[in-house]
C-alpha cells in the first residue's frame, strides 16, 4: 500500500490539564500525519501557539517554558499530513489570526476542493494570504462575513462554511470558547466526549479519548456546527449547509468507507462502527467470494492485519506473521516524496524466511495504489522461499482519483486504473490475486446505510463535482 492522507484534531476545553490532555490524544491519533505538529492554548493573556515539523513528541519537546506551569484549561491540537498546500512549518496547523481584533486559532481535517476558485476571488477583492494552506480561506471569508454577522464570531462562520465545497472538520479557538464543524456531506469523523470531572474534549477518532480522560458522547453530525463556551453553560449546536444546496437535493452522506479500510486505528469508533470489527468482517467476506488454495495467511503489517484474522478464521487455515516490521520508520504513504517513499519501503518491512521458506502463502493487504510497494514486497517474499504467493485485497481496486484529502488525485498514478485484475497479477509476479467486491466492502459496515459512504476512489462515483482542472494543489486543511 502506498497512499497518503491525513490529518487528526484534538481539542480539551474547561480542564485545568487542556494542554497534557491534547498532546496525549494527538500522540493516540499521530498514525494520521507525521509532517508536522501544533497546539494552540487559551490563556489570560489571549491566544497562543506552538508548531513545527516532526512528530508530536519532537514538536511538543520544544513547547514555551511558561506553559508548563498548568492552568492552560483550554487547547487544540494538530497532526498534519499536508493534503493542499506545501510542507513548511508556515502551512502547519493551528494557524493564528486576529479577524477585527478577535483572535482565532483553525485546524483543519480535510480539503476544500473549491479552495482555489475562493483564494483567487479574496485575493481580487484585495486579500493578503499569508500561507498556502485551504484553511486560510475559512478565515478571510470569516473576516469578510463579519460585519454582515453583526460582529458575532459563530455567523460569520456559519456564512463562511455556505462557501465551501469538499471534506472538512474544523476545531477554532476564540476567546470565547471553541467551535467543532463537520461538513454537511461528513466526509471525515469527528467525535465528542466528556471529560471526567467536567470539560469536553473533540478528537478525530474515539482511540483519543482514553487518553483524554474522556469518555465518548456522540459524533459531531454533518453539518453541524458545536459551540463549546468557556466558563459556565452548556454546548450550542446550529447547522449549516443544506440551505446552502450542498446536498445536491440527497440525502445520501459521503463518509469515506477508507476510514475503515485503511485510516482509522482499529481501537477506533467510526461513523458509528468499531474499525477493528468491520476489518474482520471485511477479511470474512473476502475469503468467502475469493478463497486461496493456501498453507498460511499472512498480513502485510499494521493496516492488513485484521482483515488477514477474519480470512483466516473464515477458511480455518493457519494466521502467522510473515513479516517484521521496522517500528521506527513512518508510514510510507505519509511521506512527501516519492524516493524517500520508495526508500522506506525497502527498509519498513522484511521478511522472515523461517516463517515463509517452502510455504504457500497467502497475503493479505489493505489496498494496492501505485504497486510499487506491493511489488518489492512480493520479491523479498519470493527471495525469503515462499513456495507460491498469493495476495487478497480487503476493498476494490483503486480507479479513480480522490479530491476530498487522499493523495491520489492523478488517476494515472493508480495501477488499477491502467491495468485489469489479471494483468495486475501478472505485474506484481504473484500467483493469484483478488479484490474484495464493492457490495461485499459495504455489507461490512452496520452504522449507516451503504449509499452514506463515499466509494468515488473505487466506482468514480462523486458526491461532490471534482475540481474542473481535474486536480487540487497538495496540501492540508488537515
Amino acid at each position: 500500500m502506498s497512499l497518503h492522507e491525513y490529518c487528526a484534531l484534538c481539542g480539551v476545553i474547561g480542564d485545568a490539564e487542556a494542554l497534557a490532555l491534547v498532546a496525549e490524544g494527538l500522540h493516540a491519533q499521530q498514525h494520521r500525519g507525521q509532517e508536522a505538529a501544533g497546539i494552540l492554548v487559551r490563556r489570560d493573556g489571549g491566544l497562543e501557539v506552538h508548531k513545527g515539523l516532526g512528530l508530536v513528541a519532537q514538536v511538543m519537546g520544544g513547547i514555551p517554558e511558561d506553559w508548563r506551569s498548568g492552568g492552560i484549561s483550554a487547547a487544540m491540537g494538530h497532526v498534519r499530513y499536508s493534503t493542499f498546500g506545501s510542507g513548511s512549518v508556515l502551512n502547519a496547523h493551528p494557524l493564528l489570526v486576529s479577524i477585527n481584533g478577535n483572535q482565532t486559532g483553525i485546524a483543519h481535517n480535510g480539503t476544500i476542493s473549491n479552495a482555489s476558485v475562493l483564494r483567487a476571488d479574496l485575493e481580487r477583492q484585495g486579500a493578503i494570504f499569508q500561507t498556502n494552506s485551504d484553511t486560510e480561506v475559512v478565515l478571510h471569508l470569516m473576516s469578510r462575513n463579519l460585519e454582515d454577522s453583526g460582529h458575532e464570531m459563530g455567523t460569520a462562520l456559519e456564512m463562511a462554511l455556505g462557501s465551501l465545497e469538499g471534506a472538512f472538520c474544523l476545531l477554532l479557538m476564540t476567546m470565547e470558547g471553541m467551535y467543532a464543524v463537520r461538513d454537511p456531506l461528513g466526509f471525515r469523523p469527528l467525535n465528542l466526549g466528556r471529560i471526567t470531572g467536567g470539560g469536553w474534549a473533540v478528537a478525530s477518532e474515539t482511540i483519543a479519548f482514553p487518553l483524554c480522560c474522556a469518555e465518548y458522547v456522540r459524533e459531531i453530525e454533518p453539518g453541524e456546527i458545536l459551540f463549546l463556551p468557556f466558563g459556565p453553560g452548556e454546548p450550542s449546536s446550529r447547522r449549516f449547509g443544506a440551505r446552502h444546496g450542498l446536498f445536491g437535493g440527497s440525502d445520501r452522506l459521503a463518509q469515506c468507507i477508507f476510514e475503515h479500510v485503511y485510516f482509522a486505528r482499529p481501537g477506533s469508533y467510526v461513523f458509528g462502527d468499531s474499525v477493528y470489527e468491520v476489518r474482520l468482517r471485511m477479511g470474512a467476506r473476502l475469503a468467502v467470494e475469493a478463497p486461496a488454495a493456501c498453507d498460511v495467511v499472512m498480513p502485510v503489517p499494521d493496516s492488513g492485519m485484521f482483515a488477514a484474522i477474519g480470512y483466516s478464521r473464515q477458511l480455518g487455515i493457519e494466521f502467522d506473521m510473515g513479516f517484521t516490521r521496522n517500528h521506527y520508520v513512518g508510514r510510507t504513504f505519509i511521506d512527501p516524496t516519492t524516493a524517500r517513499r520508495a526508500a522506506m519501503v525497502t527498509r519498513k518491512l522484511q521478511p522472515i524466511p523461517e516463517a515463509v521458506r517452502g510455504r504457500r502463502i497467502c497475503v493479505v493487504e489493505d489496498s494496492i495504489v501505485r504497486g510499487t510497494t506491493s511489488r518489492a514486497r512480493i520479491k523479498a517474499l519470493r527471495e525469503a522461499g515462499a513456495s507460491e504467493v498469493h495476495m487478497r485485497v480487503s476493498c476494490p481496486p483503486h480507479r479513480f482519483g480522490c479530491y476530498f484529502g487522499i493523495d491520489f488525485p492523478e488517476p494515472s498514478q493508480l495501477i488499477a486504473n491502467k491495468f485489469s485484475v489479471d494483468e495486475i497479477c501478472g505485474l506484481l509476479d504473484l500467483d493469484s490475486l483478488a479484490y474484495l467486491s464493492e457490495e461485499g466492502m459495504l455489507g461490512c459496515v452496520k452504522a449507516h446505510r451503504p449509499s452514506d459512504y463515499c466509494t468515488a476512489c473505487f466506482s468514480g462515483d462523486y458526491r461532490v463535482t471534482p475540481p474542473a482542472s481535474g486536480g487540487i494543489p497538495r496540501s492540508c486543511g488537515g
